[in-house]
């Protein structure tokens, strides 16, 4: 996997050389490459930011800075989505669906702005491919088999619903000779379809399930953005083109600029990657991985410290024993923590261990999906 990020903060990054990331680095298991936005400049402040347009506080990054950047890195030539002669309006692209996220809607009672025949289509077009991969992510239960059904469903998508009778949604025209700075047009992964990232306060979440899907990928960009943010245009821009875009947030809260969201995103997903971790099953029991549950709490020893001891079972040997508690202790945390994960699971698939616990945890277990009591209904139990 090739990982590069653009920031005027290239040296943030640094930490990613610490640790189980930078042996993966010095085993050849990935690449990851910070590149300083200002070497795309050619003024003598070397500006990136300029006023909002229609007033307001703050900067915004200039389009034009990032495009020169992300065409050199990806080989691709200027495109104009002029009309006749007339430039197209701007419009807020929506996110196809992926694993974790679920499709955007268009606010109700407000029509697609200045939306053409063509968009008009796309968007029927992407409609049913959003309700085929709704089926898909209650039906499949793998997730490789999930992940590459829906890279089959949206392969001739980009990550946006882009007009899909544009010359540029089959794919972006490359062109490896463009492609600047230490960029090697001959390495591998560098040649695959990258995928584009920014995070984005204002877009959806980032989970376990966007980490395991993007550690598949060959070939990873991440923008930075500081001060207002990017221009919006600049995501636009790509998904007209046909590269595959995609805008996470972390978190409802907002950073000074997106360097710590993309560190955040660069570890999830790349300890996914096989041979990365040394002991791949801890990988399985973490939170969010598999079923969407919080992880047990983690003891060493001395069992017994500061006058506070672990339970007596984690020391039985008892495997069974132990695996039940904890499994109660995960639900149980869930439960009071995390109560919409709960909700995620399937009843046919909870033994009748699961079920017993959530049951006297408040849960109702005989529908599809578990169901909270009310609170005159709940149990006291303490794990």
């Amino acid at each position: 996997m090739h990982i590069d990020i653009v920031s005027v903060f290239p040296e943030y990054f640094d930490v990613l050389k610490l640790s189980l990331l930078g042996k993966a680095q010095q085993r050849g298991l990935l690449t990851v490459t910070a590149r300083n936005l200002r070497d795309w400049t050619h003024d003598v402040h070397h500006s990136v930011d300029d006023t909002p347009v229609g007033g307001g506080a703050g900067m915004v990054m200039k389009p034009e800075i990032w495009a020169k950047c992300l065409d050199d890195l990806m080989g691709l030539k200027p495109v104009d989505f002029s009309a006749e002669g007339e430039p197209i309006l701007s419009r807020d692209f929506h996110l196809v669906p992926r694993p974790g996220n679920a499709p955007a809607a268009t606010p109700a009672g407000e029509p697609v702005p200045d939306a053409t025949t063509a968009e008009e289509r796309a968007d029927a077009a992407a409609a049913e491919k959003r309700d085929a991969a709704g089926q898909l992510l209650k039906e499949t239960k793998d997730p490789d088999e999930l992940v590459a059904a829906l890279d089959s469903l949206f392969d001739e998508a980009p990550g946006y619903n882009v007009p899909i009778d544009h010359p540029a949604a089959t794919g972006p025209s490359t062109d490896t000779t463009a492609a600047g700075g230490d960029v090697d047009p001959n390495d591998p992964d560098m040649q695959a379809r990258p995928i584009l990232i920014f995070p984005n306060p204002s877009a959806p979440l980032f989970t376990q399930a966007d980490a395991t899907d993007l550690s598949h990928a060959k070939r990873l960009i991440f923008g930075c953005g500081r001060y207002e943010g990017i221009d919006a245009r600049v995501p636009e821009y790509y998904a007209r083109q046909g590269v595959e875009v995609r805008e996470y947030s972390i978190g409802d809260y907002v950073l000074n600029g997106g360097e710590v969201a993309v560190s955040a995103m660069i570890e999830a997903i790349v300890r996914l990657l096989p041979g990365f971790m040394g002991n791949p099953e801890s990988i399985v029991e973490e939170s969010y991985t598999g079923e969407p549950l919080l992880e047990h709490r983690q003891f060493t020893r001395p069992t017994a410290w500061r006058g506070i001891a672990v339970s007596d079972v984690l020391t039985s040997g008892d495997h069974g024993r132990v695996d039940r508690f904890r499994r109660d202790e995960a639900l149980e945390r869930t439960s009071r923590i995390r109560p919409d994960l709960i909700e995620q699971l399937d009843c046919k698939a909870l033994s009748k261990a699961d079920r017993k616990t959530l049951m006297m945890l408040g849960w109702e277990v005989s529908g599809h999906h578990p169901r909270k009591l009310p609170p005159e209904h709940l149990p006291v139990r303490y794990f």
